[in-house]
């Protein structure tokens, strides 16, 4: 489904607007310091707006929505550090189901990940944390029981639609585990990012299904738009650490001065600015070439993924120093954009496999 680029920008402007009102600083700390670390009743909100079912088609629940819809709201969950299995069930999981799923397993899968009364997960990689085939752990016998581990599983604990990319005979296949499945046992794992929660999944001769007969095209499909959606969430994260910056500088008085009238902070905020409004064009330039089905949209995407995240970081911890010892401590909201923007330079792929995959896609 295609939509006007009002459209899109109402739609932004609806979540921006939900999130400024549910999902406060203030908030986020109260939910991600929680035992499940996000907000029930703001699910059931995001499902409301349709935003869970965003990817998924009307026939099973969705609004069938695009790349370009979901960059744009992803950009104000970012904004908000929204600590919620957003990017884990409504990118991850639905496009993997969407890619790899029979036509019975999207009936079944689709409609609970859309309205939110399922959450999903996706395990990828083992502890090499490679995001690739190759970094793919977990085994698949003759009679899909699965055996290894799964690493840095988002969402993890509260996921009750259990995704799992394992190696099989024939490849890599996508396979379904019931979340009180015999062998399987699943480890919050101790996260620097109490906002985004990962999980260590064990498999121990555990039966399984697979889904299609899909292989690793399938789960590359999934990770390109949660490269996407995550590209999203860090240009809406910088932009919102680097207006916090510049307000400060304006209201900051130091020698009889607001200090954003010394020159080498000046410098130092358009520097950040640029890194910014990159990033925007990177992301934004991905979710169009997905959306248009470009033949070089494996290229946008890698740019957009080690664009982002690097910007991300470099805006945050810049935005840091610039607001002196302030910053430093827990309680200024800067901790919580640093968090997450180190978190991101790992997670669906680091920027080294980004670069590569973006040379690649040059030919070089």
């Amino acid at each position: 489904m295609t939509i006007s680029v009002a459209e899109r920008a109402q739609l932004r402007a609806a979540v921006g607007e939900l999130l400024r009102e549910k999902c406060t600083e203030a908030d986020v700390r109260r939910v991600m310091a929680s035992e499940e670390g996000f907000d029930r009743e703001l699910w059931s909100r995001l499902a409301e707006q349709g935003l869970l079912g965003m990817l998924v088609d009307d026939a099973h629940g969705g609004l069938g929505f695009g790349a370009q819809e979901l960059e744009a709201v992803a950009e104000e969950t970012g904004a908000a550090l929204l600590p919620a299995p957003f990017i884990s069930s409504a990118v991850l999981a639905v496009a993997l189901v969407q890619a790899a799923g029979s036509d019975d397993d999207k009936q079944r899968l689709l409609p609970g990940l859309a309205d939110g009364t399922s959450i999903g997960t996706v395990a990828v990689t083992g502890p090499s944390g490679s995001w690739t085939a190759d970094g793919v752990d977990v085994r698949a016998g003759a009679d899909c029981a699965l055996t290894g581990t799964a690493h840095y599983v988002t969402w993890g604990q509260v996921a009750d639609v259990v995704l799992v990319a394992a190696r099989s005979d024939d490849g890599v296949g996508v396979f379904e585990v019931a979340p009180d499945a015999e062998g399987f046992d699943r480890t919050a794992a101790t996260v620097f990012d109490p906002t985004v929660r990962l999980s260590t999944f064990t498999f121990a001769d555990t039966p399984a299904r697979r889904l299609g007969t899909a292989g690793w095209d399938a789960v590359q499909q999934a990770l390109d738009h949660a490269v996407i959606a995550a590209a999203g969430e860090q240009v809406g994260g910088a932009r919102a650490i680097f207006d916090m910056t510049v307000e400060y500088l304006k209201t900051r008085v130091q020698f009889g001065r607001a200090i954003g009238s010394f020159q080498a902070l000046k410098h130092m905020a358009a520097d950040l600015l640029i890194e910014v409004e990159n990033a925007t064009s990177a992301a934004q330039h991905a979710a169009a070439e997905m959306a248009a089905g470009s033949e070089t949209v494996d290229g946008a995407i890698a740019l957009a993924g080690f664009t982002c995240a690097e910007a991300y970081e470099t805006v945050a911890m810049n935005a840091i120093q610039m607001h002196g010892g302030i910053a430093f401590t827990w309680e200024h909201p800067a901790h919580l954009y640093l968090r997450r923007a180190r978190t991101g330079l790992q997670l669906f792929g680091d920027s080294r496999l980004h670069r590569e995959r973006y040379l690649v896609s040059k030919g070089a």
